[in-house]
């Protein structure tokens, strides 16, 4: 009996950090190629976007989380329908680690798999001046006892955010051929870069 490994062709990326620490700021880097320097909350707001890749279709579901944590139910509704998640920080604050520690505990209780797929990100490399987490520290964490990558991005200077995305799809096992059309993801993705879909609080995390 031979076993194939299938290659997917939807996926569900979900977003977890503290407030403010610019999940939807590089969420928005990547989908529009914009950056809003105002920090304003979010709720839940799902992203949905298509590419034609090689005349498959693979659609790429981005979850955009609250970093209010008022909603546990429905946290944990969308870590059980997810397959490979971001957990976002601050180099200029410690406190945002702290919360990536939590979240990452989180989700391996809820998956029941200590080889989910997760990404740690530390935000705002632009703020070098302001820095109070070390990336090496982070790095050996992350990478040596989690087993998980980890990135350094600026979603203002668009600096590794791209590298994030590709990093998600790989590990949650999307077609290879994904990562050089992502360098093209504006071609592919619709023009409505000044539209927001609609926020669902209550189904966003389930997708039919």
């Amino acid at each position: 009996m031979s076993l194939e490994v299938k290659e997917k062709t939807e996926v569900r990326l979900v977003f977890l950090g503290a407030a403010g620490v610019g999940k939807t700021a590089l969420i928005s880097r990547f989908l529009q190629d914009t950056f809003e320097p105002k920090h304003q909350r979010t709720v839940e707001e799902l992203h949905s976007k298509e590419f034609d890749i090689g005349g498959a279709k693979v659609t790429i579901h981005i979850m955009d989380t609250s970093g209010s944590y008022s909603f546990p139910a429905m946290r944990k509704l969308c870590i059980q329908n997810s397959d490979a998640f971001a957990l976002v920080y601050a180099i200029n604050d410690p406190e945002s680690l702290e919360a990536v520690k939590s979240l990452r505990d989180e989700i391996l209780a809820v998956k029941e798999d200590k080889f989910t797929p997760i990404v740690v990100v530390g935000n705002k490399t632009d703020r070098h001046g302001e820095r109070t987490v070390s990336s090496e520290d982070v790095l050996s964490t992350v990478e040596l006892d989690w087993n998980n990558s980890f990135l350094e991005t600026s979603a203002k200077e668009n600096n590794n955010v791209l590298e994030v995305f590709r990093e998600l799809l790989q590990q949650a096992n999307l077609p290879s051929r994904l990562s050089p059309a992502l360098r093209r993801r504006r071609e592919t993705f619709p023009k409505d870069g000044n539209k927001r879909p609609p926020m669902n609080k209550t189904n966003s995390c389930l997708i039919s």
